[in-house]
């Protein structure tokens, strides 16, 4: 449970209140004018504390987390093994851990099964994809004091009931089917309850933000797809998606869709983010959008640096077909052209936004904890979760919708995606 008495030391300008729709634009303006990039020290220093009244409020509800790449971290740093790294003991080098779970009051979890795009392209993509599924399976069999295997709403009420983590799992990317109706079907036979659609790299059937389109959004297949998601109870994740497939998943979707870790593109313009005219149809859907705490994605200034990256990463990729060859390539080039942080109240802004333009029940978390370079300060880690209570509160939220944005609005999102696919 967490100390009431938790605080930490954030070097920022003063939190605003809610409602606010361009936020952290002119304060930016403010901060690059006096510090460099990436540097907190020159910050107005602020003691944000999780008072008593917030740890109570978190802690009566719990943290459902969209989006979380320790899968994919556990395999590139301990071979996805739990004796190399035992997750139940402290693990300062990773941003996930049991211990910090607690802490933090995680109570359900999508796990990412990420696999890279480039799998696709030697036919790996699905076979992977099964061996990250493994980890998960792994991992809750280990730790079964702790982890309960989810594939469904009630699996999730039952699973709070014994003080368990809900572990649930995640599809990055339409990739890992390989052009399959059946493959989609055998993922969700193993766990799978959601599916990004794309991941960086445009589909045979679907095109992605980060990539040429070529579909101008879905193409026949594409809208199969998210009809047989629909009739299985999968749930259709837009994030990494161009805006086209968007909208268009939007048209076909019978069931709420999902962005698993995606923030709003008015506070941070970048294209991995939501824009305006996608949150405004978050209520006729019923859907959700689940913050993104990357710094890229949610300090603005980090975001045009970002913008230019992904640029530059897909010319890295046509020179380098060998993963760790590209990864260091983009780590290379990230360290010549370094961007700012953000902040904890940042992420928060976004929460603001799309709160003001879909409204408090289409708003959640999707941290992407484990599969990001750099985070903002304030958000190191999956403990810290209490301090987004703590500014939510202090922007005049209520405890009803605190409850909302940590978990509220993505179990009524799993609840109405079942009803669809009971229906079908």
């Amino acid at each position: 449970m967490l100390d009431a008495t938790l605080y930490y030391t954030l070097r920022k300008a003063q939190p605003l209140r809610k409602p606010i729709r361009l936020p952290t634009l002119v304060m930016h303006f403010i901060i690059l004018a006096c510090v460099s990039v990436g540097s907190v020290s020159a910050f107005q220093e602020t003691h944000v504390v999780v008072s008593p009244r917030a740890a109570r409020i978190h802690n009566a509800t719990f943290v459902f987390d969209g989006h979380n790449d320790l899968p994919y971290t556990l395999k590139k740093v301990a071979s996805s093994s739990f004796v190399t790294m035992d997750i139940a003991k402290p693990q300062p080098s990773i941003h996930t851990d049991i211990p910090r779970l607690l802490q933090g009051n995680v109570g359900a979890q999508y796990w990412s099964v990420y696999v890279p795009a480039a799998t696709a392209y030697r036919g790996a993509a699905l076979l992977e994809t099964l061996e990250q599924i493994q980890i998960v399976h792994a991992m809750i069999k280990k730790y079964p004091e702790t982890f309960a295997a989810i594939s469904s709403y009630q699996d999730i009420v039952r699973a709070r009931r014994q003080g368990k983590i809900a572990s649930l799992i995640g599809i990055e990317g339409g990739h890992s089917i390989e052009d399959s109706v059946g493959n989609l079907h055998r993922l969700f036979d193993l766990g799978a309850r959601y599916m990004t659609l794309t991941h960086s790299d445009t589909l045979k059937w679907a095109d992605s933000a980060t990539d040429d389109p070529k579909h101008q959004g879905l193409n026949a297949f594409g809208e199969e797809i998210v009809r047989q998601m629909n009739s299985l109870g999968m749930i259709v994740d837009l994030s990494h998606v161009s805006e086209s497939t968007m909208h268009d998943a939007l048209d076909i979707t019978k069931a709420p869709i999902m962005f698993s870790h995606s923030s709003a593109r008015s506070v941070a313009d970048h294209v991995r983010n939501v824009p305006d005219t996608v949150l405004e149809r978050m209520p006729s859907n019923g859907g959700i959008v689940m913050v993104n705490f990357f710094s890229g994605f949610v300090d603005p200034e980090a975001a045009k640096i970002m913008s230019t990256m992904f640029d530059v990463s897909r010319e890295l990729r046509q020179k380098y077909s060998d993963d760790d060859e590209f990864d260091a390539a983009v780590k290379r080039w990230r360290t010549a052209n370094p961007y700012p942080r953000g902040t904890i109240y940042d992420v928060v802004d976004h929460i603001d936004h799309i709160v003001n333009i879909a409204g408090i029940d289409h708003v959640g978390i999707g941290s992407d904890f484990d599969g990001v370079s750099k985070l903002p300060v304030g958000l190191e880690d999956v403990s810290t979760y209490p301090r987004i209570t703590q500014i939510l509160l202090d922007r005049e939220y209520s405890k009803r919708d605190i409850d909302k944005i940590m978990s509220g609005n993505m179990m009524r999102v799993i609840r109405q995606v079942e009803r669809v696919a009971a229906r079908r």
